[in-house]
């Protein structure tokens, strides 16, 4: 399958009665979601990497086909701004080893504070095994630059396709896979709201012709309130099918 529709994450309180029933352990949230979606984002190693174990038990615990994403950490995107990032490399290859073929794409965020700095990205670049697919989510304004998504296409390297408040909606493809990030139709704040059915089938539209196009197409709804995230995806996933 070349279309994967997911969320940003899995374990949220307020999806109980939603995805998963009333009154389960954490451990057992993943177990409901993957009977509903075969891919999802993982945002939690963002704020805490996980161990290379955690990833190992991922690629045990996941059924055959499904593809997990992981968030790049924190501490290499807005902590040092991808500055000399070896270290976090070397450690992010070795999880991406252990995920074996329950990998999908490593997403880095990068920092609303971090302007546009060519040379640095480029370093970046160069330091990432072709192997590993990454996307670049750029939320500064600055890195929006025709110099940048030429560099992204030459490294194979997917622009992180954003939909959400004050975030701007550029529809570049710059890698064989198109990544997405649906953060809520809400107009002033990030993560809020809930996709009209008309806002889905536009999408789905331009999912169709990137497929057409040949790529292989990652989304993930970060729109987590009210289960929102859950329903949003579910409704996509129908009327591609």
């Amino acid at each position: 399958m070349s279309i994967h529709i997911g969320t940003s994450g899995w374990s949220y309180d307020h999806w109980h009665g939603v995805l998963y029933p009333h009154g389960i352990a954490l451990w057992d949230r993943l177990s409901y979601y993957v009977q509903r979606f075969q891919t999802v984002e993982l945002n939690s190693s963002f704020y805490r990497w996980p161990r290379n174990g955690a990833f190992k038990s991922w690629q045990r615990r996941l059924p055959p086909g499904f593809l997990l994403s992981v968030k790049a950490p924190r501490l290499l995107t807005h902590g040092k701004c991808l500055y000399a990032p070896e270290r976090w490399i070397e450690r992010i290859k070795a999880c991406w080893h252990e995920l074996g073929d329950k990998r999908a794409v490593l997403l880095v965020q990068l920092s609303p504070n971090f302007v546009y700095d060519y040379e640095r990205l480029r370093y970046f670049l160069q330091q990432v095994p072709a192997w590993i697919r990454m996307s670049i989510e750029f939320r500064h304004s600055s890195w929006h630059h025709e110099s940048v998504f030429n560099l992204l296409e030459q490294y194979g390297v997917a622009y992180c396709i954003m939909s959400g408040a004050q975030l701007p909606c550029v529809l570049r493809a710059t890698a064989p896979f198109v990544y997405v990030r649906m953060h809520g139709p809400d107009q002033q704040y990030l993560y809020g709201g809930y996709y009209s059915d008309a806002d889905l089938h536009w999408w789905a539209n331009r999912i169709r012709e990137w497929e057409g196009q040949g790529k292989e197409i990652f989304v993930y709804f970060n729109n987590d309130g009210g289960g929102n995230a859950v329903y949003n995806a579910t409704t996509l996933r129908d009327f591609l099918r």
